[in-house]
C-alpha cells in the first residue's frame, strides 16, 4: 500500500509478526498497528501475532505469511517505485522458513523494475541465508518458489530469466539478460538506534556488503550516540527521531555524527525527522505557545518535563534547546538543511 514513510513509496507485508529485540522495538508502531488489524479481524493472518497488555498491543513471536495474493503484489505494481518490505514483520526473524524467503526474493528478482528496501533487526539470518548454498541453487530454488500456475507469469519464463542453463532459446523467446547476482535493485539494511546495536549488527551487514549487496542504515529511533568507524562499506545512511506519545528525544548532535560521517565517505545521507522532539532552530512553529520541553547540556543528556502552567509558555527558539512539539511542527531540516539523498530505483 502506498506509504507515508519519507524514504520509500510503497510497504509490501508477505509475511507479518515479529518478536522485540532491542530497545528500538519499544514503540514499535507495527506492534500497534498489528494489534488493531487483528482486532479488526479483516487480515486473519494476523491472527495471534500480538496479545493485549496494559501498555497496548505487544509481539507474541508468532510468524504468518501473507495469502499469495500478497506475495504476488509487486508483479501489479507497473511504475517502477521503491518498496519496504516487511514494515509488519522482519525478514531476518528465526521464524521465517527459506521457503518463505526464497518466494520474497523470487519476486524482487523477477520484479527488476521496482529497488526492494530490506530493513531488518537481525542481519545475521539474512547473511546466513545468502550463505547457505551456491548460486545456482539460490536462482533455481526462486525459480521454482512458487507452485506451477500460481505467478503472473509461467514457471519457464521464471526459468528462462532465473536460471544459468537455460537456453539462448529460451532467454531471446523471453528477451532476459543474464541473472546479476548480487540483485542490483534490492537494498539490504539494519536498524540501529544505539552503539550497543551498532557493534552487533555491523559484522554481519559488512559480510553482507562484501558478498556485493547494496547495503543501508536505518538509525531510527536514534536512542543513543553512535561512533560509525567500521561502516564506510555502507551505500545510504537514514537517521531519524522517534514519534508518538511515549517518544524519546534525540540529541542533535546524534544526527549531525551521522551526517558527517556519510560526508567524509561519500555515503548517501536521508535525515527522515526530528519525530516528537526537536530543537527550536529547526522546527517550522515560530511563536510561541505551551509545549513540554527538555535540556541538555555539555556534560549529560539530562531530560526535564515542563508541563503547561508551570512557566512552558516559551519561545521555541529559546532555551531549552530541544522541545516537544510534535512530528507535525518538528520537520526535517538539520541546521537548516533538508537532506533527501536516496539511492535510485533500479530500472
Amino acid at each position: 500500500m502506498p506509504s507515508k514513510i519519507e524514504w520509500t513509496d510503497e510497504t509490501w507485508n508477505p509475511v507479518v509478526g515479529c518478536s522485540t529485540v532491542s530497545p528500538g522495538c519499544t514503540n514499535c508502531y507495527a506492534m500497534k498497528m498489528a494489534g488493531r488489524l487483528e482486532a479488526m479481524g479483516t487480515a486473519p493472518h494476523y491472527a495471534g501475532t500480538t496479545q493485549k497488555t496494559k501498555a497496548g498491543p505487544v509481539w507474541t513471536g508468532l510468524v504468518r505469511a501473507a495469502p499469495l495474493d500478497t506475495f504476488l503484489q509487486p508483479f501489479r505494481w507497473r511504475a517502477p517505485r521503491k518498496v519496504f518490505v516487511n514494515s509488519m514483520s522482519d525478514l531476518g526473524h528465526p521464524s521465517v522458513t527459506d521457503a518463505q524467503l526464497d518466494k520474497v526474493f523470487a519476486v524482487m528478482a523477477l520484479v527488476r523494475r521496482h529497488q526492494f528496501q530490506v530493513l531488518t533487526k537481525r542481519p545475521e539470518r539474512l547473511r546466513d541465508y545468502l550463505l547457505s548454498r551456491p548460486l545456482e541453487e539460490h536462482l533455481r530454488a526462486w525459480a521454482h518458489a512458487f507452485a506451477p500456475g500460481t505467478m503472473p507469469i509461467t514457471r519457464s519464463e521464471a526459468e528462462a530469466w532465473l536460471m544459468p542453463d537455460t537456453t539462448p532459446e529460451h532467454r531471446r523467446i523471453y528477451r532476459a539478460s543474464p541473472t546479476m547476482l548480487p540483485l542490483p535493485n534490492v537494498l539490504i539494511g539494519a536498524s540501529v538506534e544505539d552503539q550497543d546495536r551498532a557493534n552487533l549488527r555491523r559484522g554481519p551487514m559488512a559480510d553482507i556488503a562484501v558478498l556485493g549487496w547494496k547495503t543501508f542504515v536505518s538509525y531510527e529511533p536514534a536512542l543513543g550516540e553512535v561512533d560509525w568507524a567500521g561502516w564506510e562499506f555502507l551505500n545510504w545512511l537514514i537517521a531519524g527521531g522517534e514519534s508518538g506519545p511515549d517518544a524519546r528525544p534525540m540529541h542533535p548532535d546524534w544526527a549531525r555524527i551521522a551526517r558527517d560521517f556519510c560526508a567524509e565517505h561519500g555515503i548517501l545521507f536521508f535525515f527522515k525527522q526530528w519525530g516528537e522532539w526537536a530543537p527550536g532552530e529547526a522546527n517550522s512553529l515560530r511563536k510561541t505557545l505551551a509545549v513540554r520541553g527538555a535540556y541538555y547540556d555539555d556534560d549529560r543528556w539530562d531530560f526535564v518535563r515542563i508541563t503547561p502552567g508551570e512557566g512552558a509558555e516559551m519561545h521555541v527558539d529559546d532555551e531549552p534547546p530541544v522541545w516537544r512539539i510534535g512530528k507535525r511542527h518538528s520537520g526535517r531540516l538539520l541546521d537548516g538543511l533538508e537532506h533527501n539523498a536516496m539511492p535510485e530505483v533500479a530500472a
